[in-house]
């Protein structure tokens, strides 16, 4: 069991004398709310606080300007955690105790990945002040990794390199419960963007250059259509109907509004998809492209592929996992007040029920009552589910995932609209408490490693034996670009002030 030292207790004692800036800079990022690779302010906020805590900070890694890279000491052991922060589109909610959005288009946290980033800080820099005070050796890395949700920068960040050379990762997200990922790790997502561009229309009727064209192309818009009905009716064809593998489209660009008889030039889908092995991957991949060549023939329209991201499995680390349980034990789990649980309350009478007297959970759920959870609703062969692209850390050293609860409240029999867990994650004081115990749980499992070689080393010889049995390599080249240029949602300023837009597509050569 590991202990209370006292560098855990400078690193416990640093977040609760900085409660109130963590709980500040949650409260800047919540409300900037930035989409994927758009999270411009989300992301200067934590380099100014990384820079002011001492570490040197890399911007606009592995390609995306939203992505970093903040470096603390010199020399091993090479500890690391990440920090995300990209809210999701169409789920804005004011921290209230009522439905209120004034564009309820817009992004926001849903996770929620703003107090991912700054519990995660939190713990590292606490980490820092404790090696700083007891003269401990090694070096702190944060990963600023943009675009979780559509799993983009650390396959990329991965594949440049930036991941070589650590040797242990320790990770955290927010969940329903307070516990470790542990046996059944997440499986793989990848994301594709098709590209249909209708660039030679005027050959659509070469094959009768005496008849006056009185006809358009088909064109992108009607690509982009053929493209998603002709997936729903081939679906089948890609996966076995168990195990909880997903696919999912989104249409980044639907054909532009034109006039007299031009045909739409361009337009964009998405398929991200996510399954237990590559194999099934692979299979979901051929499918999709066969669709994709033959809706371009189809329409008349030149088909790009261009890829958004690619992950591998999750590779478990028993080791670590338990350690990391340790200093869950040594923190406790979230502990709220009788105000927090009462915004729970309200929200539900709000609604017209009957409100729970304990709305929040309030307890540890030890990793295998967790394993057992999480596998109930796939089949007993089944290893991987769902996906996080943090699993690109497995490969290259120790890595565990931290789950700690964030506020939500339920009715027994009802099923609650999402707003209401949007609206108490970015509650002043109610979310913090679950800030705080992932930063804590961090630095005492970060420290641990730092301070207790022989812990470290069984986490590291779990780890070579396990990817001496099988490796999967990276899945993206490491001269491979990410999709930036893609028409993500984002925020503008205009003369009418700041809104929510979908950008137009500026057209380049895809791969």
């Amino acid at each position: 069991m590991t202990k209370f030292t006292k560098e855990k207790k400078t690193a416990f004692d640093y977040i609760g004398e900085n409660a109130d800036k963590i709980s500040e800079i949650h409260q800047l990022i919540w409300r900037y709310a930035e989409p994927a690779l758009r999270e411009y302010k989300s992301c200067d906020a934590l380099v100014k606080w990384h820079r002011e805590e001492g570490f040197d900070v890399e911007e606009g890694i592995a390609g995306m300007p939203t992505a970093y890279v903040a470096t603390w000491g010199k020399g091993k052991p090479v500890i690391s955690t990440y920090t995300e922060y990209d809210a999701v589109p169409e789920t804005a909610q004011e921290p209230v105790t009522h439905r209120e959005a004034e564009n309820p288009w817009q992004a926001g946290h849903t996770d929620p990945h703003s107090a991912l980033g700054v519990a995660a800080a939190a713990g590292a820099h606490a980490v820092k002040h404790a090696m700083e005070k007891h003269g401990l050796k090694g070096t702190i890395k944060i990963f600023g990794a943009p675009g979780e949700k559509i799993c983009i920068s650390k396959p990329y960040e991965a594949a440049k390199g930036y991941y070589d050379g650590l040797d242990a990762t320790v990770a955290w997200h927010p969940r329903g419960s307070t516990t470790v990922m542990y046996e059944t790790q997440w499986g793989s997502y990848w994301c594709v963007a098709f590209v249909f561009d209708c660039d030679q229309p005027e050959t659509w009727m070469s094959y009768a250059p005496d008849l006056p064209v009185q006809t358009r192309a088909p064109g992108a818009l009607d690509a982009v259509c053929l493209m998603y009905t002709t997936t729903k009716y081939t679906k089948e064809s890609m996966l076995p109907r168990t195990g909880l593998w997903t696919i999912n489209e989104a249409i980044l660009v639907a054909g532009q509004a034109t006039a007299d008889n031009l045909p739409p030039r361009i337009g964009v889908i998405t398929y991200a998809f996510r399954s237990p092995s590559l194999v099934q991957q692979e299979q979901i991949y051929k499918v999709l492209l066969n669709n994709a060549e033959s809706v371009a023939k189809v329409t008349g329209c030149k088909l790009g592929i261009k890829w958004v991201a690619k992950t591998r499995t999750g590779l478990f680390n028993k080791a670590l996992a338990d350690l990391a349980y340790e200093n869950l034990e040594l923190v406790g789990p979230p502990e709220f007040t009788e105000g927090d649980k009462e915004k729970a309350r309200e929200i539900v009478r709000g609604l017209g029920y009957e409100p729970p007297q304990e709305p929040y959970n309030e307890k540890l759920t030890p990793p295998d009552e967790w394993e057992r959870m999480w596998r109930k609703p796939i089949p007993n062969y089944q290893t991987h589910h769902g996906s996080d692209d943090y699993v690109e850390f497995t490969w290259h050293c120790p890595t565990v995932w931290i789950q700690v609860y964030v506020p939500s409240v339920s009715v027994p029999g009802v099923r609650l609209p999402a707003w209401t867990r949007y609206a108490l994650c970015g509650m002043k004081g109610v979310i913090d408490k679950s800030i705080y115990t992932a930063g804590k749980a961090i630095s005492g499992t970060m420290i641990d490693l730092v301070t207790d070689p022989a812990k470290l080393k069984t986490c590291k010889d779990e780890w070579k034996e396990r990817t001496s049995r099988y490796m999967e390599m990276p899945l993206l080249p490491p001269d491979m670009e990410p999709p930036v240029d893609l028409p993500w949602p984002e925020y503008i300023t205009t003369p009418r002030g700041r809104e929510w837009h979908i950008p137009p597509f500026r057209f380049k050569q895809v791969d």
